[in-house]
């Protein structure tokens, strides 16, 4: 029984996985791709972003193959007696839950080494090699006559011409929250040496006016025939701060960098947050996989009597939509507000287990 439980669960599972694979790939990666297409990226450049992304697409996909693989498996048991046949012959549920937890494990621990290392391998080759296509077609992030925001600043760009630039105004905030706007009549874009920026920009005939916010009518300004603007990757790979993205780093080193900048006390607040979010999401997004086989197989022995399969499959996608939203809003308060990662990356696992906790009470109550 134990075999062949195993063999229906993994072959639901790849089906599942399959399905969100193409999901999460069509959606994120290939949209990707054709704007980057359209802007004149070479293709073989666009394929190696493309293979640089997978190890996230496949870390997004296991957990939410787990549940809906696991539901329809153990639904279609349900549906064709299967299981009504392996209760009469004196076996409890524990029986069928015990294969169930050891292939989400299985899962969860592959998934985990996706997550922890190949995804920061891919990672930095991603990065490196978006450095490399912005310098080389700055069009991919600066378009012509558009706005570029970040947190802090929004940028207003005039014509982009290879590496040039024409007027351009720059509106910015400091962490003191003080206000300057820098306006250029001709930028060219310069190769930055430091690793922590993305591009430099060369502003000719500039204007640098510095604002008091707590009296707009009192300002300084400066004029220069030319002044270096450096682009920071923090304004693209948000949580770097001239350090690694933390998603370059395994789980060991996120943590070594996370003690350091406590100790230092001098990262930001909101940095910190990004970090101990990426850390959090080492760890919360594979074992997922667990949370999700602990829900599966109550809910499809409850709800799996008729249509098991379709119905197991139905439940589970709405399932993954809920817990989808719920790590999306949870990385936006953790980012906006400064909620603790902790909290927010598995708040979800935690929802998940006390409902797989509470119908597997009913499950055996009935």
């Amino acid at each position: 029984m134990f075999k062949y439980l195993m063999g229906e669960l993994a072959l639901y599972f790849s089906i599942a996985f399959l399905f969100f694979f193409l999901i999460f790939f069509v959606n994120q990666i290939l949209l990707m791709a054709e704007e980057l297409l359209k802007k004149r990226v070479p293709i073989l450049q666009v394929i190696q972003l493309i293979t640089f992304s997978l190890p996230f697409i496949i870390a997004q996909s296991a957990p939410f193959a787990t549940l809906v693989g696991f539901l329809m498996c153990l639904g279609r048991m349900m549906s064709d007696n299967e299981i009504l046949v392996f209760r009469a012959t004196g076996n409890h549920y524990r029986s069928i839950l015990f294969p169930v937890l050891v292939l989400s494990l299985i899962i969860s621990f592959v998934s985990f080494f996706v997550n922890d290392y190949l995804l920061p391998l891919g990672t930095v080759k991603y990065n490196e090699l978006y450095r490399d296509i912005l310098y080389s077609n700055p069009s991919v992030e600066l378009e012509s006559n558009s706005i570029k925001r970040t947190d802090r600043s929004t940028l207003v760009i005039g014509t982009v011409e290879d590496r040039n630039v024409s007027e351009m105004i720059l509106f910015d905030t400091d962490s003191k929250n003080e206000q300057r706007i820098i306006v250029a009549g001709n930028s060219t874009i310069i190769s930055p040496k430091d690793p922590g920026v993305v591009m430099q920009l060369q502003m000719d005939d500039s204007v640098a006016v510095f604002l008091n916010p707590s009296d707009y009518l009192s300002y300084d300004y400066m004029v220069s025939d030319s002044l270096i603007m450096n682009i920071f990757a923090e304004s693209i790979f948000p949580g770097s701060n001239g350090r690694k993205n933390p998603r370059e780093l395994t789980a060991l080193d996120l943590y070594r960098e996370l003690k350091k900048m406590r100790a230092e006390q001098k990262t930001s607040k909101r940095t910190l947050n990004v970090w101990d979010l990426e850390f959090n999401m080492k760890f919360s997004l594979p074992f997922g996989s667990l949370f999700f086989a602990m829900l599966a197989l109550p809910l499809a022995f409850l709800f799996g009597k008729h249509n098991g399969q379709t119905i197991g499959l139905i439940i589970g996608i709405v399932i993954c939509v809920a817990y989808w939203a719920l790590m999306i809003l949870g990385q936006n308060f953790s980012y906006k507000i400064g909620i603790n990662g902790f909290l927010t990356m598995w708040l979800p696992n935690f929802l998940v287990g006390i409902a797989a906790l509470v119908f597997y009470w009913r499950l055996v109550r009935k």
